[in-house]
């Protein structure tokens, strides 16, 4: 009996061992696949206008919920106070104001992002990525313009997306169509789509001649063509098959969002989700209108809201959860009033969508272009809130490094690498300062440290410059609201920017 417990050890132990090997390679670490990336861009959305960096008027949970999971930025921004300029920069790195007529894009405006340019897509794409942009584009369309009755290119799959379902301007300027890939959606070759800057017949419905027809008046322009009852920038007839429902907007987004990232789950890709919500018209779905109690504006942020929450519900039913880097952004500041009737100033109460900021969208007051700002990898970002400055203009940059991908050197200008600050790396840094811009690329703010040095026209309007610069200096941490210009107490320090700020502008690259 002991020497067949000897020999039965002996094979015990044999056979251990090749288990133990065996295990050993089948544990082996599998090659780690790259992130999906999913970028969501609100329209409008303040800094104080989710309850994450709040609001108590209203809720924003599903925002809420990925603040609590990853990386809440208090000094998160964009790099311009309207959509067209942001939403340039982000995906090309590259400060809209070195590039002429970056400005908001009028409805039969022509790609503003030409082919051949370096653009955050085509970095991805050339690391393996699926990429795709779902939702509002305003980036124009065509070579000269678009050519809405044929193919709409060069757009968005000519810049490094391998798929687009888009609103092609912004939802106040006309058309109200969908765009897929190339061509406008559902459109009947028998009922013509014309899109112009005058109406083709003096009879042509609009919302000056029809005003008493609309179902939301408009304030200041916003007076062209009437459609779904709302009278628009522009004039357009025909399409009838292909016009969308202004209250289907975000519904539309999350389900081509859901349907895409399904059909890519197996491989990384990135989705660029750009929402409508909070833009100007707001009309959000029948379920969320008179939830809030500000309006139709605090209905849109519930829709938007929802719309986030649905996009982070798709991706744990893929089960991609945990291998999905999502930035969560807007374009620019808050506005209120902003052409239409719609009670966004008369039921605004205590709500305070800048947060403790003063101006808005159109500023390059903090308002303008601090934001809310959120990134979630969940296990790799840890959970906290972060004081690093960090831009969307760096998206390039950042996530070009974080795919081992290189730029393009006449690529990416102003884009800069700020992944360890993305991602909650101890001790890793944002940036040290960051120019913002206005609308026209007239207006900038430079803000460096604790220290915020303006440069506007005197007489300067939303759109039309006029006058001298003039520059002021602002201490953020005693004034965050920028109301006292303390430049004269601190010459030094204001000369200092304002030859950094005219150096930025005049080198034609930051990166």
């Amino acid at each position: 009996m002991p020497a067949f417990r000897s020999r039965d050890l002996s094979l015990l132990a044999i056979a251990f061992a090749l288990l133990t090997n065996h295990l050993g390679h089948c544990q082996e670490k599998p090659a780690t696949r790259p992130p999906n990336i999913v970028v969501i861009i609100a329209d409008d959305l303040g800094y104080g206008d989710v309850s994450c960096n709040g609001a108590t008027e209203i809720q924003t949970p599903n925002i809420d919920r990925l603040a609590a999971e990853g990386q809440r930025f208090t000094s998160g921004y964009c790099s311009a106070s309207t959509c067209t300029p942001t939403r340039y920069s982000l995906l090309t790195g590259t400060a809209a104001f070195r590039v002429k007529g970056t400005g908001v894009a009028p409805p039969n405006g022509a790609a503003l992002i030409r082919p051949g340019t370096e653009t955050l897509p085509s970095i991805l794409k050339r690391a393996g990525y699926a990429t795709a942009v779902i939702g509002k584009w305003h980036l124009g369309l065509g070579d000269k313009a678009p050519d809405w009755n044929g193919e709409l290119k060069p757009g968005p799959l000519e810049i490094g997306f391998d798929h687009c379902f888009l609103m092609p301007t912004t939802n106040d300027r006309v058309p109200q169509i969908f765009v897929e890939d190339h061509r406008v959606r559902n459109l009947d070759p028998k009922d013509p789509l014309w899109v112009g800057d005058a109406k083709l017949a003096e009879d042509h419905p609009t919302g000056q001649s029809h005003r008493d027809t609309l179902r939301m008046n408009w304030a200041q322009g916003h007076n062209g063509t009437i459609h779904n009852g709302i009278s628009r920038i522009g004039y357009y007839t025909g399409g009838m098959k292909a016009r969308f429902r202004d209250e289907d907007l975000g519904d539309e987004w999350v389900k081509q969002a859901d349907a895409w990232m399904e059909q890519q789950r197996d491989k990384p890709f990135f989705l660029y989700f750009a929402s409508h919500d909070i833009h100007v018209p707001r009309m959000p779905h029948e379920r969320f209108q008179g939830k809030s109690k500000l309006g139709f504006r605090g209905d849109s942020i519930l829709e938007f809201d929802w719309c986030v929450g649905e996009v982070v519900k798709s991706l744990d039913r893929l089960g991609l959860t945990e291998n999905t880097l999502v930035i969560l952004c807007s374009d620019n500041g808050p506005v209120l009033n902003d052409g239409y009737v719609d009670g966004s100033v008369e039921k605004i109460g205590d709500h305070k969508p800048a947060g403790p900021y003063s101006g808005g969208k159109y500023s390059v007051l903090e308002g303008g272009t601090r934001i809310p700002f959120i990134t979630r990898w969940k296990g790799r970002i840890p959970a906290g809130v972060s004081e690093q400055m960090v831009c969307t203009i760096d998206f390039a940059a950042s996530l070009a490094e974080l795919t081992k991908e290189k730029i393009a050197d006449d690529g990416c200008l102003d884009s800069l690498n700020v992944l360890g600050a993305l991602l909650g790396e101890p001790g890793a840094k944002g940036r040290d300062y960051l120019l913002q811009q206005d609308n026209s690329g007239n207006n900038f703010g430079l803000r460096a440290g604790d220290w915020k040095l303006s440069r506007t026209k005197a007489g300067m309007g939303k759109q039309k410059a006029q006058g001298e610069n003039v520059y002021k200096l602002f201490d953020l941490k005693k004034d965050p609201a920028e109301k006292t210009n303390v430049a004269a107490e601190h010459p030094e320090e204001a000369k200092k920017l304002q030859a950094l700020m005219e150096k930025v502008i005049a080198d034609g690259r930051s990166r």
